[in-house]
């Protein structure tokens, strides 16, 4: 409750209590109490003396210089009007720091910088002769003043790094100046930045001058230096890719692209129509990647036969045999790549005994897109030397029934043999003219057409591809091609359970030998593209200089060894729909006809 008042005023205070008599008196810090300053000493009066001698001298320079500073101004605008409202432009926002009107006067302006200035330095002073901001940006001036005076050329380099200063400065306060000032200021902006780029031009030309000169005639006739060829591709193709800086003036560009083409052909042993057909394909810098990578081996691949034995299995025998080999990758469980060997891989008792066969890896890939299943009724129209033929019976695990065709009598032996050693049993190998089979026999569930080519793609195994093609081969090619596709195509059942599956392929990288067949059996049958299900792979042409594909090109496949590492290919697949014919013709392909 506590205790209870008494208001009748008789009663006295007894002091204070318990508590308070603990407490001491109260304390204060020193300095608090005693408001009057103490005693200086003879030092300390010395160092005061100093202090205010300083802060008078550095007033009265700043005096001086805004004085000197007014002066050249008023000279400097008597010759130049435009840059002289431009100074003034600068003295303006140097009396102007505050908006709020606190600071009207061009005297207290000046007053108020000084004070501030010295105000900041007073601590340092003490013990370092330090020199303020403001004294250190006018110490180039003082200097200047003591030197001779400048003539008219130094006057405008001076003048140009005051006006990079205002323009920096206008661009945050646009809104101080009138339109003709801001007109003023974009005008040097755009001088300054058209000076840079005819500077930068310069330096190109001499660049260019100094990396590459066109050569003459009588040079190219007398240079047979493979090592001054392919200095001279590098020199090209840099040029190229970035012609309107680095060309020479006097040249052209198809000059150029003469030039390179002639010097590939040397260095590369190509004749000239093939090497114009690669520089239509690949841009220059993969074409340089292509030619080089089609100059080298493609490593050895070998494929599991897997009615026989195990991917594993074959790694173990072979590697105790001293066969240094890996998997190919991932998009494959038969495929192995051999690197070395001390035995001769086509003569060991795994080989003898059919549990492998030496495949190109790129040859794998029409049949991993063709999927056979179990007891389909199959044909693979051009099947020598028997690769494919054997992976897809493999696949089928020897049901069904396969249908091995080529027309040449004499590699349709290799056939035979290699479905003897890898123990495939239900295969009806044949002779017929791809052609002429549709007339034989129909009702496929799926069609293997790997069909003949140029070889563009496999350089690497047979260089003679480089000299000894031209026009007229590519036109015989090309229309084999057709009349295969089509009867590939005509060979298919429609309503298989399945669904019609024709898998077109070349070894080619040449458009007019697969982008163009494809899209020309579009044409013609009532067919369309299909995902390959390949993993990898680049995407078919749909445009190919001024020719225009069907957009479902892209689903097609291509394969290129200085990409992917194995000889240059390309895959197909179609699903065929009905048996409509369309026997209308289009200008265009009469005219490729």
């Amino acid at each position: 409750m506590g205790r209870k008042a008494k208001f009748d005023g008789t009663t006295v205070p007894s002091g204070p209590g318990r508590k308070a008599k603990k407490q001491g008196d109260p304390t204060f810090p020193k300095g608090v109490l005693d408001k009057e300053e103490k005693d200086l000493s003879h030092r300390q009066r010395q160092r005061a003396k100093k202090r205010l001698l300083k802060q008078q001298n550095i007033k009265e320079n700043i005096k001086k210089l805004q004085k000197e500073k007014d002066k050249k101004l008023k000279d400097i605008g008597s010759k130049n009007p435009i840059k002289s409202t431009i100074k003034q432009l600068k003295v303006k926002k140097k009396k102007k720091p505050f908006t709020n009107g606190n600071l009207s006067d061009e005297n207290d302006q000046m007053q108020f910088d000084n004070d501030s200035n010295v105000s900041n330095n007073e601590e340092d002073m003490e013990d370092k002769q330090q020199i303020s901001p403001k004294e250190k940006l006018f110490e180039s001036d003082t200097e200047d003043e003591n030197d001779k005076e400048y003539d008219e050329h130094d006057q405008d380099e001076e003048m140009d790094e005051d006006e990079e200063e205002i323009i920096e400065d206008t661009d945050d306060n646009d809104d101080e100046l009138l339109p003709i000032e801001k007109a003023n200021i974009r005008l040097k902006k755009k001088q300054k930045e058209e000076q840079k780029l005819a500077e930068e031009e310069m330096k190109d030309m001499t660049l260019q001058q100094c990396v590459f000169t066109f050569p003459t005639e009588e040079e190219l006739a007398a240079d047979t230096n493979l090592k001054d060829i392919q200095q001279r591709i590098k020199d090209v193709v840099m040029v190229l890719s970035d012609f309107k800086r680095l060309r020479d003036i006097n040249r052209s560009r198809s000059e150029y692209m003469d030039l390179l083409r002639r010097d590939l052909c040397i260095y590369y042993s190509y004749n000239t129509f093939l090497m114009q057909k690669l520089m239509q394909i690949f841009p220059l810098d993969e074409l340089l990647e292509f030619l080089e990578a089609s100059e080298v081996q493609r490593p050895m691949t070998i494929r599991t036969n897997t009615l026989k034995t195990r991917r594993r299995d074959l790694a173990e025998a072979l590697i105790n045999r001293g066969v240094n080999l890996d998997p190919i990758g991932k998009w494959t469980k038969v495929g192995l790549v051999v690197y070395s060997s001390q035995v001769p891989m086509g003569a060991t008792p795994e080989y003898l005994a059919g549990h492998y066969i030496l495949q190109g890896a790129s040859s794998f890939l029409p049949v991993m897109a063709l999927d056979p299943k179990e007891k389909e009724r199959i044909l693979d129209m051009c099947a020598a030397p028997g690769g494919k033929s054997s992976h897809i019976a493999a696949l089928m695990k020897n049901t069904g029934v396969l249908f091995s065709n080529d027309v040449n009598e004499e590699r349709i032996k290799a056939v035979v043999g290699n479905f003897h050693r890898l123990g495939i049993v239900n295969s009806v190998i044949c002779t017929y003219d791809g052609r002429k089979v549709p007339s034989i026999i129909k009702g496929f569930d799926r069609v293997l057409l790997d069909a003949p080519c140029t070889g563009t793609g496999v350089v690497s195994k047979d260089p003679s591809v480089k000299t000894n093609k031209d026009e007229i081969n590519i036109q015989r090619c090309c229309t084999l091609q057709r009349e295969l596709l089509l009867a590939a195509i005509d060979c298919a059942n429609a309503r298989s359970e399945s669904g019609g599956i024709v898998v077109y392929s070349t070894c080619s990288i040449l458009p007019e030998e697969n982008e163009w067949v494809i899209d020309y059996a579009l044409k013609k049958r009532d067919v369309k593209l299909m995902p390959t299900g390949l993993e990898f792979g680049a995407e078919g042409f749909t445009s190919y200089r001024q020719h225009r594909f069907h957009p479902s090109l892209k689903l097609t496949k291509r394969f290129y060894p200085h990409v992917h590492n194995m000889d240059g290919f390309f895959v197909a697949k179609l699903k065929k729909f009905s048996n409509i014919v369309h026997k209308k013709k289009d200008a265009k392909e009469e005219s490729f006809d």
